[in-house]
């Protein structure tokens, strides 16, 4: 269970450390936390690398009597130092690299500049290309793309989930993170029921270092935090019920389904078409949503119902998106001839239990989004999962939470906020299924 941390209000965090070292002569270094009025920092499931933006007031005598502009001078790719804590001294110390430096304003007595902050390995990635053949697992392959000198050598700790399946190919001087992306829709978990099921993972980096993780895995981890938000006017969140970490200072719901857009991606229902053009083996197959529920970790309750009175009747008939492929047999097999012989037959990519399963996943994560904001929470990162409870809306007076839309939520999207004034978290919720289970003082929810 989540240890209790009642929420101070979000007066201004501590910017211990902004400090940048010159491209040009690294003994030369310049501080600009006294000049700091905004930080803000981002992760995000979807995003590969984590970012930042920082903007601060130059008032001319930073270095050598100059603007740091001038005086580092600042252009690119500077390594910067970056270190802040919250009120309840979660801290947060990185090593990020300058990717843009955009001056705001400029007159005869200061200048203001922002700077795009951005991790080593996200520049990295721009000048490193896999170039060889990679046999065995995809999770491994993440690892070594992640670990190996030869690519992006990252030092930061690595959280992989291992896939259950494997997956041979030949870089063919991809990107780096192109080709992860690229194998995360292919990845099946290790999880029961997994196989045939579902598939599809996200690539993402936080504080913490690079995660890899399944879809169903960060639906069925452990709660992080509980949240509640009501209209109560204890804005500092000081008598919160018992067994509930925070106080939402904002929050939004928004359902996500449009049938349409859901539809046409396949969100529920999809045909597959397969060829073998060795044998001329044809075979069509229509992967359902509902028929693969009880083997899916939801979030809520259940999938989002849609009215029967669309369902088309017979086999192969109810699909709303069609996807073609290939029979991958005999491509890279492993191993020495004489195996590769006799795996000849053998299927490097399984579309019949992967294709369109993770074609689904993906698109059913988003079906509802919840927005809040918090005092500022450093202890949370993208990918972890809380439980949010708002009050129920009747037109009696109920001081019920939410059945429909309360419960646990993966965090897509996080921002701190930091001013001079001020500290928050806005954090964009996400998940699959509608229906509160559990409660909010439980550490895991029932699967």
């Amino acid at each position: 269970m989540a240890k209790q941390i009642i929420s101070k209000s979000a007066e201004p965090s501590f910017i211990e450390r902004l400090d940048i070292v010159s491209n040009k002569d690294q003994s030369k270094t310049v501080s600009i936390t006294g000049g700091t009025i905004r930080l803000m920092y981002y992760e995000s499931i979807m995003q590969d690398t984590i970012k930042a933006t920082v903007t601060f007031t130059d008032s001319g005598n930073a270095i050598d009597k100059k603007t740091v502009l001038e005086g580092l001078p600042l252009v690119g790719q500077e390594k910067v130092y970056v270190k802040f804590k919250d009120n309840n001294d979660e801290q947060i110390d990185l090593t990020l690299y300058v990717n843009k430096v955009t001056p705001l304003s400029d007159d005869t007595t200061k200048s203001m500049v922002q700077l795009d902050l951005v991790s080593k390995e996200f520049i990295m990635n721009e000048k490193v290309r896999l170039n060889t053949r990679f046999d065995g697992k995809i999770s491994d392959h993440i690892k070594k793309i992640l670990s190996d000198a030869n690519y992006i050598n990252t030092q930061k700790k690595l959280d992989i989930e291992e896939t259950s399946n494997t997956y041979n190919f030949i870089g063919n001087n991809k990107k780096p993170y192109y080709a992860m992306n690229w194998l995360s829709k292919k990845a099946v978990p290790q999880l029961p029921g997994a196989d045939g099921s579902t598939a599809g993972y996200f690539f993402f980096e936080t504080s913490e270092g690079f995660k890899f993780k399944s879809i169903d895995s960060l639906l069925s981890q452990e709660k992080k935090k509980s949240i509640l938000y009501n209209q109560s006017p204890d804005s500092r969140g000081d008598n919160l019920p018992a067994g509930y970490d925070a106080k939402a200072l904002e929050y939004s719901k928004d359902n996500r389904v449009d049938v349409k857009e859901k539809l046409k991606m396949g969100a529920f229902s999809t045909r597959t078409i397969l060829f073998d053009p060795f044998n001329c083996y044809y075979e069509v197959i229509t992967p359902n949503a509902k028929e693969k529920e009880k083997d899916l970790k939801l979030g809520g309750k259940e999938l989002p119902v849609l009215n029967p009175e669309f369902n088309k009747e017979g086999k192969n008939k109810d699909f709303s998106r069609t996807t073609y492929m290939l029979i991958d047999k005999g491509s890279l097999p492993s191993g020495d001839t004489s195996q590769q012989i006799e795996k000849s037959k053998d299927q490097n990519f399984d579309p019949k239990k992967i294709l369109n399963q993770s074609i689904m996943r993906y698109n059913q994560l988003y079906s509802i989004k919840t927005t809040i904001t918090i005092a500022g929470d450093f202890s949370l990162h993208a990918g972890d999962a809380i439980f949010v409870d708002a009050p129920e809306l009747s037109s009696e007076e109920s001081k019920d939470v939410s059945k429909e839309n309360g419960g646990l939520y993966i965090i897509a999207d996080l921002c701190h906020y930091i001013s001079t004034k001020e500290t928050y978290t806005k954090l964009n919720l996400v998940r699959d299924s509608f229906g509160r289970i559990g409660n909010h003082t439980s550490g895991k929810m029932p699967l």
